[in-house]
């Protein structure tokens, strides 16, 4: 399996001809230390094939972007921040040694694989209605037409002189109503007015051109460009091949108010520049971090300087994004943007793609764990020790534990998280004792973001009783965990067998808490306050106004999960106080199970994986409400190859008459 499930999806509508490309077909964030050395970067792009661009930044360091693309070779490198001609390579240090069907191989460059310092990389593949390169000899002609293969009119073009020292030139959609405006990708200048640089006529959906200066065509020289598509409802990605995945669009700033950006998905990486305006370029993405209102890293294009994080700037949201108040220049400026979507788009056909579990014993020490899928949310909890579960999750950001098990707000104050930068899992960034205190006992759930499988989704609160949510799961929702961020406010559960009001004359409601062992006939909640009496879609989720879920102000997460057939199953089923198998459609067995009482109060949250065994004995069972040590006395579950089977008749899984709700995962 590759390093990076989420860029290793391939939608077998498309492979068998019958959809379009997944986003992580044709383009990748990949994060990596250098070792000096060579070494693999496997990130489901094919380079070797299809062709595209390889661009390179250290994070940790001072030093220059690195440009390689297929047409000009592997001889030849540029930088963003310089104006310098390309650069050729030392056969004993290239940047890249190989374009690969599956990424590019490193060789040793102290620019691109230097041993310690950290990178990013962001691959992008020639294919239509997204992304194409071409290359040019200039003969100073005044608008001259170089074809490309985008099939669509660009959003945006980026033109490098290769051969000799020049800026490079940039036309945007939003800001050329004609081609005498230019940006330049190595300045942080205002827009400039250029007749020559970008010829006379606009560019179409075969050509686009140039005209007589230094910067595009002067004669004798050589160039590249680098074009953009910009998706407006004729994408042809996705399963179905109907779905954008890129847009090259423009806000306007506000003083008074946040700036809603809609792009019609939730993005994974945004470039922007201020046009008119002198400021600089500023890139983000979600491997690096894009939390929804917290520092957020950022590298700039213009500039060879490490990696700065800001104190935030845009929130993503399942539509697109939200340009903060007052965060980007003044009142009235005009932005300019390339956004790219955030995958995978293809349903996985395996629990192994979205989910892992580990057990493991403290070292004290900052440590790796290797999942091979891209994580988005981590549960953690000390089997032998009493101590708390603690929840992070890319969309808030790997600093901000929960308590899964407290109604406490997210915190700050934790030394230690989970650091969900690593390509292909996650990092303990140092010893502690909710994590991995030496000699003690952790398990480890590890969750991808996938459609028809697991979302999160992050809101501020609105306190009105008709506040919609909008998703990307793909499907209706089957449970929901919500959690008020900022006040210390119990978790409210939805599942959909309890769905959305529960109880005579509306006194009780339809909400569980995840943090207590109350049933939802002893919570004594009206449920409208909390779903406002309309179940869940497969576009959002409806809230009424209860602070737990969407008080005025009050920041908010939401983990959304469904059944996907042989991956996941979210149901209930009632007590018979024998032996009883859930079938929940799986072929070998589950590799994590949670099950809830919800008819009487008093009943824990249970969990059981396959890492510290669900077997035919007494199982480790953890409480997912209680902090103390799991259980590992009584025998709740056995293995059954269809999903489980819930053991005697036991009041918290299996009583006669009872109601429970459960949710499975299949074995990885």
């Amino acid at each position: 399996m590759s390093t990076r499930v989420r860029q290793a999806f391939q939608s077998a509508a498309g492979a068998a001809g019958g959809g379009g490309l997944d986003v992580d077909e044709v383009f990748s964030t990949y994060l990596y230390e250098g070792n000096s050395s060579t070494q693999t970067i496997t990130n489901g792009i094919d380079l070797d094939g299809e062709g595209g661009l390889a661009w390179l930044k250290a994070r940790s360091g001072t030093v220059s972007h690195k440009l390689l693309d297929t047409e000009v070779g592997l001889t030849k490198a540029r930088s963003t921040d310089a104006t310098a001609a390309d650069i050729t390579y030392n056969p004993s240090f290239p940047w890249i040694s190989s374009f690969n069907t599956d990424g590019f191989t490193l060789g040793y460059n102290s620019q691109t694989n230097f041993s310690g310092t950290t990178y990013t990389s962001w691959t992008f593949r020639k294919a239509p209605k997204f992304f194409d390169v071409q290359t040019w000899s200039g003969d100073s002609a005044s608008d001259r037409a170089i074809s490309h293969n985008l099939g669509c009119v660009p959003g945006m073009i980026i033109v490098k002189r290769t051969n000799a020292s020049e800026d490079w030139g940039v036309w945007h959609r939003s800001v050329h109503s004609n081609t005498s405006k230019v940006l330049y990708l190595n300045q942080n200048f205002n827009l400039q007015t250029s007749t020559h640089i970008f010829g006379a006529t606009n560019p179409t959906d075969s050509n686009f051109y140039v005209g007589n200066h230094p910067v595009s065509n002067n004669s004798g020289d050589t160039y590249v460009a680098y074009l953009f598509a910009h998706n407006d409802g004729d994408g042809d990605f996705g399963p179905d091949g109907d779905a954008d995945i890129i847009k090259c669009g423009s806000w306007t700033a506000s003083s008074t108010a946040a700036v809603p950006v809609d792009l019609g998905f939730e993005p994974q990486w945004v470039l922007i520049k201020r046009a008119p305006g002198t400021q600089d370029w500023l890139l983000w993405d979600t491997m690096r971090g894009m939390p929804v209102d917290t520092g957020q890293p950022y590298l700039i294009p213009n500039s060879s300087g490490a990696e700065s994080t800001d104190t935030y700037y845009l929130s993503p949201t399942p539509t697109g994004f939200t340009v903060r108040q007052n965060a980007l220049g003044s009142n009235g400026d005009t932005y300019i943007y390339i956004a790219i979507r955030r995958g995978p788009m293809a349903v996985p056909e395996s629990a192994s793609e979205v989910f892992d579990v580990q057990e493991v014993t403290g070292n004290g020490t900052a440590r790796t764990f290797t999942t091979g899928t891209t994580v988005d949310f981590v549960m953690s909890k000390a089997s032998n020790v009493t101590y708390g579960w603690r929840g992070t999750d890319r969309v808030r950001g790997s600093g901000f534990p929960f308590l899964m098990d407290s109604n406490s707000s997210e915190s700050n104050n934790y030394t230690i998280g989970h650091w969900l930068d690593a390509t292909d899992g996650f990092e303990i960034i140092s010893g502690s004792n909710p994590y991995n205190a030496s000699g003690y006992d952790y398990t480890h759930w590890a969750w991808t973001r996938a459609p028809n499988f697991f979302d999160i989704v992050a809101w501020e609160g609105t306190g009105a009783y008709t506040t919609t949510i909008n998703h990307n799961l793909g499907v209706t929702p089957e449970m929901i965990w919500v959690k008020n961020r900022s006040l210390s406010e119990d978790w409210a559960v939805y599942h959909k067998a309890i769905g959305t009001y529960y109880g005579p004359s509306g006194t009780t409601g339809g909400v569980l808490q995840l943090d207590d062992n109350s049933g939802v006939s002893d919570t004594g909640i009206n449920s409208t306050s909390y779903w406002r009496d309309q179940a869940p879609d497969a576009d959002a989720f409806y809230l009424g106004n209860q602070n737990r879920v969407n008080g005025s102000g009050y920041n908010y997460a939401a983990y959304l999960f469904a059944s996907l057939d042989g991956v996941s199953k979210v149901g209930s089923y009632t007590g018979t106080g024998s032996d009883q198998t859930i079938d929940c459609g799986f072929s070998n067995g589950a590799s994590f199970v949670l099950v809830k009482r919800y008819d009487v109060g008093s009943q824990s949250w249970h969990v059981w994986d396959s890492a510290r065994g669900i077997t035919a004995g007494n199982d480790s069972t953890h409480f997912l409400d209680l902090s103390q040590q799991e259980n590992t006395s009584s025998n709740y579950i056995d293995p059954h190859s269809s999903g489980f089977t819930l053991k005697s008749s036991f009041t918290a899984t299996n009583a006669s008459g009872g109601s429970y709700i459960f949710y499975a995962i299949a074995a990885i």
